[in-house]
């Protein structure tokens, strides 16, 4: 069990002064801390509840994954509760893969923005892409919190 008085804490992003580069640094900086809270967890524990909810660690960069992917790609899940369990013959590997090729699919749409105050995606209803970059720093952060408490709960890790 990791020394509790031993933090990995890594300060906030540097970033440029634009108000893009300081979204996506953000940005950046939540989705690395998110998979790093899972990071080397023990494996049987990965899925396991937490809380009485059911929220699990890879359940929620399950769900992360498909958020990137409808604000930024314009794709919907079939059921938005659904995302918050990652398919059981998926290892935790390919849940992280997959949260990697959204992240990257997304931060391809990220880069090609011309106007924030364009719509993020292609598709109905899109919103602005300043609104989708908030939005996604927010359900980041949020999301790595609960990530934080399961990961302290299952073996005492703690730090960003």
């Amino acid at each position: 069990m990791p020394d509790p008085n031993q933090r990995r804490d890594r300060p906030p992003p540097r970033t440029g002064p634009s108000e893009m580069e300081v979204l996506t640094g953000f940005l950046d900086y939540l989705r690395e801390s998110a998979l790093a809270k899972v990071t080397d967890a023990p494996e049987g524990r990965v899925r396991a509840p937490g809380v009485a909810s059911g929220t699990n660690l890879l359940g929620l960069i399950e769900h992360l994954t498909h958020v990137e992917r409808r604000l930024f790609l314009g794709e919907r899940p079939h059921d938005w509760a659904a995302t918050f369990q990652a398919d059981p013959r998926k290892s935790t590997e390919s849940v992280f893969q997959g949260y990697r090729e959204a992240v990257s699919a997304a931060n391809q749409v990220i880069a090609g923005c011309v106007d924030i105050e364009g719509p993020a995606h292609s598709g109905e209803s899109a919103p602005s892409m300043r609104w989708a970059l908030v939005h996604m720093i927010e359900e980041t952060g949020r999301h790595a919190g609960h990530l934080d408490i399961l990961r302290e709960l299952i073996d005492g890790s703690t730090g960003r």
